[in-house]
């Protein structure tokens, strides 16, 4: 059976790759068609074209900006509003062409507190993501923003509290509250240590970011064992959007 289509919808370049790097990976690698959507930093900074570098290493498709600002960095998309501060409709609008476009069956994106930190751009492309998957299946709305399609189901990025043990003794000393969620929320645990290096590799292609000491520099900063301790698996919340025919098999992320 053919492996579902999967588009990634992220607040930040490097947000993809952290959070669902390896899945990204191992639906490309079974054949599946699978893109990324960010919402922030303008298609013409060095941050995009890193982004372009770490998408190519995750075998998904050319990046697919919406072009707004960083919350916290203003000149991510001069002249362009930041996210949070963009016309919602304009927001949705703007995702569900891509949705409409690239005809995902899988999409996925951050959860309701918008990862581990509860950055205000991740919990705002939660929402947008959250709205845009369901206009992007009618008809009347968005009408020209492309054919009508309904992805089957929307996972969400998240951390359970088990976790914890792993992210927290990174994030703690840095005095961030962290946000995950209880143990039986998570709908699916993906081992991605087979692709690794692979994800690893596409967090470090975000230069910038390593460089500022930001959260890829923190994974260029460790040793190789514990990178995998940090990156190795990736959890998910499963929100469906339509009744699947059967018992919906061809709308799960790769096991």
């Amino acid at each position: 059976m053919p492996v579902p289509s999967l588009l990634a919808v992220f607040a930040h370049p490097d947000d993809e790759s952290l959070m669902a790097g390896g899945t990204l990976v191992r639906h490309a690698a079974a054949g599946a068609r699978t893109a990324v959507v960010t919402a922030t930093w303008a298609a013409d900074t060095p941050r995009a074209a890193e982004l372009a570098d770490a998408l190519h290493i995750l075998g998904a498709d050319k990046p697919r900006p919406l072009g707004y600002a960083d919350s916290r960095v203003p000149r991510s998309a001069p002249g362009r509003p930041r996210l949070c501060d963009a016309p919602l409709d304009e927001a949705v609008g703007g995702l569900v062409a891509h949705i409409r476009d690239f005809r995902p069956e899988i999409v996925v994106t951050h959860d309701a507190y918008g990862g581990l930190t509860g950055h205000e751009d991740h919990v705002h492309t939660h929402r947008v993501t959250l709205l845009a998957v369901h206009a992007a299946g009618l008809e009347r709305l968005y009408p020209d923003a492309g054919e009508p399609w309904q992805p089957s189901a929307l996972y969400l990025s998240t951390h359970p509290h088990s976790a914890v043990r792993e992210w927290g003794g990174h994030l703690a000393p840095a005095g961030k509250a962290l946000r995950t969620v209880p143990d039986d929320r998570v709908a699916a645990t993906i081992d991605v240590t087979p692709w690794l290096d692979r994800k690893i590799a596409a967090v470090l292609a975000h230069r910038t970011e390593v460089r500022r000491g930001a959260a890829p520099g923190l994974i260029a900063a460790l040793p190789e064992a514990e990178r995998g301790r940090l990156l190795g698996t990736e959890w998910y919340i499963r929100h469906d959007l339509v009744a699947a025919a059967g018992t919906g098999t061809g709308t799960e992320l790769v096991p």
